[in-house]
């Protein structure tokens, strides 16, 4: 009978810290991930970066927020995470 038993596996949730480069969409943020990583041949840090599209109930966050997303379920094609809260806002 525990062979047929449903274990049920919480994973922790991924979050990332971003600036928000874009708002146009409603309900939607592009947020900006940047992160430092040395070159294997040169031993020179590279930076790179990867785009979000993060949802936003309320529209809160705005172009040059730093911002925090969390990992959610797909919301819809390109869109799989969510604002969690608004670090810092700019100016």
């Amino acid at each position: 009978m525990e062979e047929n038993a449903v274990q049920t596996v919480k994973t922790a949730k991924r979050s990332f810290v971003g600036l928000v480069t874009s708002e146009k969409m409603d309900k939607t943020i592009v947020v900006t991930i940047s992160s430092k990583k040395m070159d294997r041949l040169y031993k020179k840090y590279v930076t790179r970066s990867k785009k979000y599209m993060a949802h936003d109930e309320n529209n809160d966050a705005h172009v040059g927020d730093t911002v925090r997303i969390v990992e959610c379920r797909p919301l819809s094609k390109n869109k799989c995470w969510r604002l969690a809260e608004v670090i810092e806002r700019a100016k």
